[in-house]
């Protein structure tokens, strides 16, 4: 694990929320590109070796403050059933992260992951709330996909036109993503394999 994803109480917790919270305040009167270590450490009142120590470079630590913006603050939305819940969910993640701003988090969030741990991180957030989604659909009685078809059919689509072809983003892309993996007459699985599960049957997913 890499020295950001380290998450310590006490006075060090206490750095960590100066300097994020620095590095917030700068961005915004500065711009992300004039940021240093000493400028950040200035303004979060602690020494340029304490980021140094903690975080290794400027990269880093934008990426350890990358993840921390990324993480949803909310459970998803109860909107009564699980083609609802899901496309709601998949709207508001398109929008927050095809924002400039949500875009410019996953790069830091990556470049300063040098072990994997914050794309790793980044992708247990998605994946948190979609089993959130899945369960309270089952709990309902609702059938459902497993939670690795729904970010196989709904997240890396999504992602890889937000990192590699952002033009013409919507929220009818998002919508027609659920649509497509909860249709049963997908026409991309026409034996229903990746089809909803029937909360009752533990062997996987099953076709209508």
């Amino acid at each position: 694990m890499s020295r950001q994803m380290v998450r310590p109480g006490g006075r060090s917790a206490r750095v960590q929320a100066s300097v994020h919270a620095a590095v917030h305040e700068l961005a915004s009167e500065v711009g992300r590109a004039a940021l240093t270590v000493p400028l950040v450490a200035q303004r979060a009142g602690v020494t340029p070796s304490t980021i140094y120590r903690r975080w290794g470079d400027l990269q880093e630590l934008l990426s350890d403050v990358a993840v921390m913006r990324l993480r949803p603050d909310t459970a998803p939305g109860d909107h009564g059933s699980l083609a609802s819940d899901l496309t709601a969910w998949a709207e508001q993640f398109l929008d927050e992260m095809a924002h400039p701003a949500g875009r410019a988090y996953i790069r830091d969030a990556l470049l300063g992951d040098p072990d994997g741990s914050n794309a790793g991180q980044c992708s247990a957030y998605a994946a948190d709330q979609i089993t959130f989604i899945l369960t309270r659909a089952a709990e309902r009685g609702e059938r459902t996909p497993d939670v690795e078809t729904v970010v196989d059919r709904v997240v890396a689509p999504m992602m890889y036109r937000i990192l590699f072809r952002p033009d013409g983003l919507d929220a009818a892309y998002a919508r027609r993503l659920v649509a497509e993996l909860l249709d049963p007459s997908d026409p991309s699985d026409p034996n229903g394999q990746n089809g909803p599960r029937d909360p009752s049957d533990p062997s996987g997913p099953t076709g209508p």
